[in-house]
């Protein structure tokens, strides 16, 4: 004991304080779940920020001090949004939500599909289509991911192959922005490992090399190796690219970095295989149509969204993912075009459309989160 005070005593008044509020809080959503029944009978949405703006005020006024009226914020904002997933959870309960404008699917391979991929053949998008669909897939190739973009959105293909995310470069930021602007879905996807190789016409060696072509990022991934030579190294815009240029102008002074599926297909020799520095090295490639469509066990979900300038947005949205134990597995973010210091959202977790906690947790973004896409369950 010291200055008069009992630790042990100042601790049982504590616990009973908080029995209270455990007492009270039960009471509050006992009260919530009436409300909810309200909105249900009578078309109500949940979600009503004038109403939670007033009740944070008059909280906070209730306040002796600064450092409490913010405490005394933050703790509402918490219960308030505790009582908007339990009125969530009801609707979905009572089916209320509806159903998703997703169809199941069985299977996406048909007999006459035609898949379209960027970049020329003997990329590894075109390996990593071949891996999905099969080398008999009826296919053509575009300069451009929104030219895969656009050719699923018009019909002209039924599938695109895209690459999204190297497990050494990162993300391609460009397919994210694409993904939010079409109305195209992802519904699988596919991973190549990436083990690039030093190609050349027939007759060329190491001591014939001169010059090396490939992407800048391919290039960058080899830098050990190429360095120990000394080569002329040369960007080009694709891998393939660079292999086709090797195969057409049948130079022994040239040699390309690009894969052992391109080798073949342009029929090069392999000086020397997998060159590449890192032993890991792999790229994520997703398949986008512009059906709405869903396999039936599909088990990863994308979405995007936008969010109001606000402390602590984002922070709530993703209580949306942790109340309904359901597993985030990724989240990007990307300025929003024209809207300066904006960001739309990109986040991949667990789950099937078809899952209550998934529909839960999407009508809850849904109503507090701006302009929130599905991007796709695969």
């Amino acid at each position: 004991m010291e200055n008069g005070l009992d630790l042990g005593s100042l601790r049982e008044k504590i616990d009973q304080v908080d029995r209270q509020i455990v007492s009270l809080y039960e009471e509050r959503m006992k009260i919530c779940a009436d409300i909810a029944e309200f909105k249900i009978d009578n078309g109500k949405r949940v979600f009503d920020r004038t109403r939670e703006e007033e009740k944070l005020r008059s909280v906070k006024a209730l306040t002796h001090n600064e450092f409490n009226s913010m405490g005394i914020e933050e703790l509402f904002e918490q219960i308030m949004s505790m009582s908007r997933k339990l009125q969530y959870q009801m609707l979905t309960e009572k089916s209320v939500m509806g159903r998703l404008p997703f169809i199941e699917v069985d299977s996406l391979i048909e007999d006459k599909a035609r898949v379209v991929f960027q970049g020329a053949r003997g990329s590894y998008s075109q390996a990593a289509m071949e891996a999905y669909f099969g080398k008999d897939i009826s296919s053509f190739h575009v300069e451009t991911f929104r030219d895969a973009m656009s050719a699923i959105e018009e019909g002209s293909a039924d599938f695109a192959v895209l690459p999204i995310e190297n497990s050494t470069a990162g993300i391609v930021s460009e397919i994210y922005d694409l993904l939010a602007e079409f109305e195209n879905y992802i519904v699988a996807e596919q991973i190549i490992e990436i083990r690039h190789c030093l190609m050349a016409c027939q007759g060329a060696d190491m001591d014939t090399i001169q010059r090396v072509y490939a992407h800048p990022q391919a290039l960058m991934q080899c830098s050990e190796f190429l360095s120990s030579y000394p080569w002329e190294q040369i960007s080009m815009k694709n891998n393939a690219f660079a292999a086709a240029k090797v195969r057409d102008e049948q130079d022994v002074t040239q040699a390309a970095v690009a894969s052992e599926y391109a080798a073949g297909y342009y029929g090069l020799q392999i000086l020397q295989k997998e060159i590449q520095q890192s032993e890991s090295n792999s790229t994520r490639f997703i398949v986008v149509t512009n059906q709405k469509i869903f396999l039936r066990n599909a088990g990863k979900i994308s979405i995007c969204f936008e969010l109001p300038h606000r402390s602590g947005a984002l922070y709530h949205m993703l209580s949306h993912f942790i109340y309904n134990n359901l597993n985030m597995t990724g989240i990007e973010s990307r300025p929003i075009p024209d809207r300066p210091w904006e960001y739309r959202f990109f986040i991949d977790f667990d789950g099937n459309l078809s899952d209550g906690a998934v529909k839960n947790a999407i009508r809850g973004l849904r109503e507090e989160a701006r302009n929130l896409q599905i991007l796709g369950n695969y």
